[in-house]
């Protein structure tokens, strides 16, 4: 007997028949002689709008209150399904976050997980029953209800999975699997049978929208194996895994892009010790991520310094940075928020050379100018004009041959 964490997103949930459709699909993982857990997103919207509704109140909700209200969405989801598999004649019971013990630190909106005491659910599946669980939602140690951050159902189920010690971790979505670019823009991308949890851990921080990248940290500390599945098909699916020697062959694997990306730019800094420290510390207090940093040569004792961050973080990160300029006697503070990323990820990139020549000069033969550079062993990304981001991905995705299986 195998145990069986699954997740099904909003768009697999959007309905009472998409709920009915979950029923069945977790009916035949039960048939197969399993023990099932599920995890639950809101149905598709309803987070969008009940932050709508928030923002509606009060331009800046008090968080707490934020998260009770957010979180609301998948109780409604996890309570139909367990009404219904029950109509059924299957046995299940729907938990949220506070009764499941899925404990979070008090950093509301993007609280992250410290622990998950499973006692309560241990019992249940040693009953038969089918358990349901609340994504998204946490709870901290005096008991309030919090969030984790959009897709945090994902991450919700990854860590289940760890503290239940699960065989497989199973991600329902509206795609059947994890592909080599969004097949939106190019129809020339191809679904991957499997991906390592490093590149896949590069893609969704780089902007692929297929796993939360916390999920993806999570299943990589604790060698969960995930499996990307459509929720409205049977075949297909991708399994993110460890690295094999299979996964080097190819020197890219993807393309990713991310418009969520506003560029700030400090102009005439003081170049001395401590500056950027006093630059980025209140960012950091604020929990606001940065992702790409660049510092221009200095010149005359002065310097410039380029960073980025989520547009949601964007005014926030505007004021707090402008704050620190006038202090420390920076000229001006600048804010782009017409820009994007994109970037090419593979495992092969470790070992073979020429990865950047060829990115770069893609890029430059269609006039696509680069704003910003960020390298990691298994990625190279690149800052530029919002209106050549479909362009660019095209574009990367024929010079690397992506199109082609290995």
């Amino acid at each position: 007997m195998a145990l069986v964490v699954q997740k099904y997103g909003g768009a697999s949930v959007a309905n009472i028949e998409k709920i009915e459709n979950v029923a069945r699909r977790v009916i035949k993982a039960k048939e197969a002689g399993n023990e099932v857990v599920v995890v639950l997103s809101a149905m598709a919207g309803e987070t969008d709008r009940l932050i709508q509704l928030a923002c509606s109140a009060a331009a800046e909700p008090n968080g707490r209150e934020y998260d009770a209200l957010v979180s609301t969405g998948e109780q409604v989801t996890v309570t139909l399904l367990a009404i219904i598999l029950n109509r059924m004649g299957y046995k299940a019971m729907s938990y949220l976050a506070f009764q499941a013990k899925v404990i979070t630190d008090q950093a509301h909106k993007k609280a992250r997980i410290l622990m998950v005491e499973t006692k309560a659910i241990k019992n249940e599946l040693n009953k038969g029953t089918i358990v349901i669980v609340a994504g998204f939602q946490g709870v901290d140690r005096e008991g309030n209800i919090t969030t984790l951050g959009r897709g945090g159902s994902d991450t919700s189920a990854v860590a289940l999975a760890a503290a239940l010690n699960a065989d497989v971790c199973e991600i329902f979505t509206d795609v059947d699997g994890v592909y080599t670019t969004d097949p939106n823009i190019c129809n020339k991308a191809r679904r991957l049978n499997n991906i390592s949890y490093d590149e896949m851990l590069e893609m969704a921080r780089a902007g692929a929208k297929v796993l939360q990248p916390r999920c993806v940290e999570l299943a990589k500390k604790y060698e969960v194996p995930i499996y990307v599945k459509s929720s409205f098909a049977d075949e297909g699916g991708t399994l993110v895994t460890k690295e094999d020697e299979d996964m080097e062959r190819e020197v890219v694997s993807g393309v990713t892009y991310d418009r969520d990306q506003a560029k700030i730019t400090v102009v005439h800094v003081p170049d001395r010790p401590g500056v950027a420290a006093r630059l980025f510390t209140p960012l950091s207090e604020h929990n606001i991520v940065i992702d790409m940093i660049i510092q221009n040569v200095s010149l005359e004792g002065y310097t410039d310094l380029t960073f980025t961050v989520s547009k949601k973080d964007a005014n926030e990160a505007s004021r707090l940075i402008r704050e620190v300029a006038k202090d420390i006697g920076a000229a001006r503070v600048e804010v782009d928020e017409n820009v994007a990323k994109v970037s090419v990820i593979g495992v092969g990139m470790i070992s073979h050379s020429g990865v950047a020549a060829k990115m770069f000069g893609a890029l430059a033969n269609e006039g696509i100018n680069i704003m910003m550079i960020s390298t990691s062993e298994i990625k190279i990304s690149c800052v530029v004009q919002a209106k050549y981001t479909e362009l660019a991905v095209m574009v990367l995705h024929d010079a690397f041959g992506l199109e082609q299986k290995p």
